[in-house]
């Protein structure tokens, strides 16, 4: 019995054991690999033998066999056996996935198309075009209840095997020019793990930091830099079109107050646009539009009573979720006499299912305001805002995925 399984839909296999074909059109132009990740609920791999590829093609537990590749007359196909009756502890799923690696993208991969058997039904997936990607999510297999099922993804990646391997939390290392990245052990995940960061050097050396002018560039570790604090200053976030951000800002006060300035609420926080008459104020939810990039303000006119601002850019599931490394998310502080510093989400990964990223945070000092570069993500699934607490240098620090849960999902 063959079925037909449309992208996001999913079904029950009949058995937990199968296998799992893709084929394409031979092209001298194109060189698609197959790699399988063995993942945790948090979507990573516990070690590097939860990696199936061309040179690790079987899985220590027998879950996942990866077969040499075959062609027939102008086909080329590449096949996987899988038994989920075989999953090693702490794994819940399995993703099947493809890389193009001479870069020309599966635009020119023709009749693309993968198959799940299991006893005696197959059930097709074929996918909609793509156009530069380099990688793609095509399945995955999973546990639910007991019982194996397949949803259909088809998700498409621009930064091949690496944005894969980032996405299931796997460094990659190059190899020799002629071969593709090759994944390597994975470092020790701690996703799960409320994250901290001290947000700047001990006060002591911020009187070392000198006020910069004009356009500055920062990054993840990188020291913090000071800019003139004007009588209104504008945080402004942006990213390319394709999905809708919202952006709100955690505001910490002198007296440990912690006030979210949000359009929309969390529990127990209701939304509000405005905060100390104007200091921090939120101009309004840009929504969709035909433009290649969208922006989401927050204008800051800072007062005495205000030690700390931290934008926050949230990725909405009813929004339709987007990774912040794939809509090239960034934040820029401009305080309207000649100075704007930028932080980019660089470390993102392509996980759709990190909801919350925090690309820095503003202390409001006598001596100006200064921007450290921080880049914290969520933990997967995780729909809890940042907390702000007073850290032992007497900085303002953020701890991810301990606020409330935001009620707009």
């Amino acid at each position: 019995m063959n079925q037909f399984l449309q992208m996001g839909a999913n079904t029950a296999l009949s058995s937990p054991k199968g296998n799992v074909t893709v084929s394409y059109e031979i092209s001298n132009s194109i060189d698609v690999s197959l790699t399988a990740f063995l993942l945790t609920d948090s979507d990573v791999v516990q070690g590097d033998s939860g990696i199936i590829f061309y040179n690790q093609p079987n899985s220590p537990s027998g879950v996942a066999t990866l077969l040499p590749s075959e062609t027939a007359s102008n086909t080329k196909v590449h096949k996987l056996n899988f038994d989920m009756s075989k999953v090693p502890a702490g794994i819940t799923k399995i993703a099947i996935t493809l890389t193009e690696d001479n870069n020309t993208g599966f635009s020119n991969v023709k009749n693309l198309k993968a198959e799940v058997s299991a006893d005696n039904s197959t059930i097709q997936l074929t996918p909609s075009s793509f156009t530069n990607e380099n990688g793609i999510v095509v399945l995955e297999l999973y546990l639910r209840n007991g019982q194996t099922k397949v949803k259909s993804i088809w998700r498409g990646f621009n930064s091949g095997l690496e944005g894969l391997c980032k996405n299931y939390g796997v460094e990659v290392e190059a190899d020799e020019q002629s071969k593709p990245a090759e994944p390597q052990p994975i470092q020790k995940q701690t996703a799960k793990e409320p994250v901290t960061a001290q947000t700047a050097p001990e006060n002591k050396s911020l009187i070392s930091l000198e006020k910069v002018k004009g356009k500055v560039s920062l990054e993840k570790g990188q020291r913090p830099v000071m800019i003139e604090k004007t009588p209104e200053l504008t945080a402004t976030v942006s990213w390319k079109t394709g999905t809708d951000y919202d952006i709100y800002a955690l505001v910490y006060t002198k007296n440990g107050m912690q006030i979210d300035v949000a359009m929309f609420g969390a529990k127990g926080t209701p939304p509000l646009r405005s905060f100390g008459n104007g200091a921090v104020e939120h101009m309004g939810d840009v929504r969709r539009n035909s433009g290649p990039t969208k922006t989401e303000v927050i204008k800051l006119r800072l007062n005495n009573d205000i030690l700390a601002v931290v934008p926050v850019v949230y990725s909405a599931q009813s929004n339709g979720t987007g990774s912040f490394y794939r809509y090239k998310v960034s934040m820029s502080i401009d305080n309207h006499n000649g100075t704007s510093v930028t932080i980019s989400a660089k470390n993102a990964n392509n996980n759709d299912r990190i909801y919350t990223c925090v690309p820095g945070i503003l202390h409001n000092t006598p001596d100006g305001v200064m921007i450290s570069p921080l880049e914290l993500y969520s933990s997967p699934n995780s729909e809890n805002r940042p907390k702000l607490k007073m850290g032992s240098s007497n900085m303002v620090e953020v701890i991810m995925d301990k606020g409330p849960k935001n009620d707009y999902k």
